[in-house]
């Protein structure tokens, strides 16, 4: 899952861009609603976590222009601005979520988790064979047994589940688990998917590999 942080306080964008990308996000930081709207252009998020005191373009006006667009990014606004008028204003211009400064970085991180579930249309728990993946917890289990997967392969496996019978690319893979400054090479990915596919074969879950083009999460017969 890749996201974007839209803030101008540096503190606050750096402190979200660590803990984002340890749960196994890929994240990009935009420090004004110019280089948001840019970065929004041309990338596909699957989150925008937005605050509304931008500088050059407010947060509010790059989220309507998003709308506008008839983007259906599933959007978090982050601001200090907690007055009812200022939470019913970003609601009704499209937010899907809105938290007030100071916040907890536990709760964030589970909102991101709701909405870009929500986002994905799947259910709190993919079930591939005998392979459960919860995404709340964001724990994988082979036969009721927690497998020990690293950040990578998290964000790998979650990419593949949603995706399930069809084809993703290593281009694919790369924009969904790398960041801005994120150097991330095809044989990096290669050896991801390696180490994934080998902790999930022993529950005869299998990731296939499609020569030249990338890989398909093989969808067991009756799942």
């Amino acid at each position: 899952m890749r996201i974007l942080i839209a803030e101008d306080d540096t503190i606050i964008a750096d402190g979200l861009t660590r803990s984002l990308r340890q749960a196994g996000y890929a994240v990009d930081w935009a420090p004004n609603g110019l280089e948001a709207e840019a970065a929004l252009a041309a990338v596909g998020y699957d989150l925008l976590i937005l605050d509304l005191g931008l500088p050059k373009v407010p947060g509010l006006e790059v989220l309507k222009r998003l709308r506008a667009r008839n983007s259906q990014l599933p959007v978090l606004i982050l601001t200090a601005l907690d007055g009812t008028g200022d939470r019913v204003k970003g609601l009704d211009l499209g937010a899907d979520d809105y938290m007030v400064k100071p916040f907890e970085l536990a709760e964030l991180e589970a909102r991101v988790r709701a909405l870009t579930r929500r986002s994905a249309g799947t259910a709190p728990v993919i079930l591939c064979g005998a392979l459960s993946y919860d995404q709340v917890g964001r724990i994988a289990q082979i036969d009721g047994q927690a497998l020990d997967l690293s950040a990578r392969e998290i964000g790998l496996l979650e990419v593949l589940l949603n995706r399930m019978g069809r084809l993703v690319s290593k281009d694919q893979l790369v924009d969904h688990l790398c960041g801005w400054g994120e150097e991330v090479s095809h044989n990096a990915i290669e050896v991801y998917v390696h180490r994934l596919r080998k902790k999930l074969e022993p529950g005869g879950v299998r990731i296939a590999t499609v020569r030249g083009l990338g890989y398909c999460l093989e969808r067991p017969q009756g799942n």
